[in-house]
């Protein structure tokens, strides 16, 4: 099956409905994971941060056609690569997206990526300051009292990466 179907109209640009193949995989994968990982509840606003953020970081690590073979070694490393603490993840999103968009011009794989952005981008959550710590003391425990508004990839990107360590 093609990544956008359009349900037997014709292939793809046929006139019928197009269905995000690529976007839905990368979702039910990212879910998968959470689920198997259970650090959070499901349909609370920290897995739905770590839902789109994990989906997102699959849908843009370069399967066009999405994770058709779902769980594998080299693809996770990617994928824990790319949610690590130290990696500029918002930048890269926004790069992957705007090159999708100049490469096909969108699609209904790409609005559904755009919109998880968006949300994880403009949605502001009040959640404990986990880069609040002094810099002499990395070490130093959080104070989960200490609640600071931050974008929700903060939130997620965290909960994805951790996941993703014990999937």
């Amino acid at each position: 099956m093609l990544p956008e179907s359009t349900n037997g109209a014709g292939g793809r640009g046929g006139g019928g409905l197009a269905v995000p193949m690529a976007w839905l995989c990368a979702e039910y994968l990212a879910d998968e994971v959470l689920r198997a990982a259970a650090l959070v509840a499901p349909g609370s606003l920290e897995y739905r941060a770590g839902l789109q953020a994990l989906a997102l970081t699959v849908h843009l690590s370069g399967e066009p056609d999405g994770p058709a073979v779902g769980w594998a070694a080299g693809r996770a490393d990617t994928w824990l690569r790319h949610t690590a603490y130290d990696r500029p993840w918002p930048p890269w999103v926004e790069e992957r997206l705007a090159a999708l968009r100049a490469a096909d011009g969108g699609g209904p794989d790409l609005a559904l990526a755009h919109t998880a952005w968006r949300g994880l981008r403009d949605t502001w959550v009040r959640a404990a300051d986990l880069d609040g710590r002094t810099p002499g003391d990395p070490a130093a425990p959080i104070d989960e009292d200490d609640q600071v508004w931050l974008p929700a990839w903060k939130l997620g990107l965290p909960l994805a990466h951790l996941s993703l360590h014990l999937r």
